[in-house]
């Protein structure tokens, strides 16, 4: 039997981690960290300073190679392949390291939860005949760590919210009936596809981590910032998570009411 423990580690910084959180990455045999290759290095780096911070038992930590999406096939398809190929790996690291069973814990960005396939993968191991118990500690969201980070409510008295990505608001548009709306995995820019006049931001970049990025304001005025502050620390560091809110502006949704 393997215990498996989903981690949710926030938007990267030790301080995301709940008390439930670093006991279970200390009462681990062993913790998987992924390479995504060289443009990739530090989220693997992100994961390292975690471990060296929180854990105070001999736990091995083991780093593996991630498959890779192939980004030129039909989305669905590419990423169902891509999700096989992830929990073939973890089988063969699991019947490495612990042939005879024991606890493995995987640290999630984010929530293992919200818009996160995580659980997902794990579950096609059970698929496969795998003896697998699987276990979710919740952590800091990027969403609810971007809110803090501006200090603001998510929703606006009697809205909804709704969370969609960057690849569904380029397609569909502002989703119908949303007062919020929090977009995740967006390759970039996504927002450059609304008219921004009536619309304000709030971004986050590297969320309670030192690199922290944060601006807001109306779309319109501060779109281009966003981008060209996205790229440059995309370049200095290698990579970038970042996450937005956007409402429509007060004076438009009374007049719509």
């Amino acid at each position: 039997m393997i215990r498996l423990d989903l981690i949710g580690i926030g938007t990267g910084s030790p301080d995301h981690l709940t008390v439930q959180a670093m006991r279970a990455m200390n009462e681990a045999d062993l913790i998987l960290l992924p390479r995504k290759g060289s443009a990739k290095s530090g989220l693997l780096d992100v994961r390292r300073a975690i471990c060296d911070a929180v854990l105070t038992q001999p736990v091995r930590v083991v780093e593996f190679d991630l498959p890779t999406r192939d980004a030129g096939r039909d989305y669905v398809d590419a990423v169902q392949s891509w999700h096989d190929a992830i929990a073939a790996a973890w089988a063969a690291q699991i019947a490495l390291h612990l042939p005879e069973g024991g606890r493995l814990a995987l640290l999630v960005w984010g929530d293992p939860s919200l818009y996160d396939s995580t659980l997902r993968i794990a579950r096609r191991l059970i698929r496969k005949g795998m003896e697998i118990d699987i276990r979710v500690v919740p952590g800091i969201s990027s969403l609810h760590a971007l809110t803090a980070a501006h200090a603001i409510p998510l929703n606006r008295l009697t809205q909804a919210v709704t969370i969609t990505t960057g690849r569904l608001l380029r397609a569909h548009g502002w989703p119908a009936g949303a007062g919020s709306v929090v977009v995740m995995l967006d390759e970039g820019g996504a927002f450059q596809t609304l008219d921004g006049s009536d619309i304000e931001i709030w971004w986050g970049a590297y969320l309670g981590m030192p690199a922290q990025s944060l601006i807001a304001g109306r779309l319109a005025a501060v779109s281009a910032q966003i981008m060209e502050t996205r790229a440059r620390l995309r370049q200095e560091h290698g990579w970038i998570m970042d996450i937005y809110l956007m409402q429509e502006r007060r004076d438009r949704s009374a007049a719509s009411t």
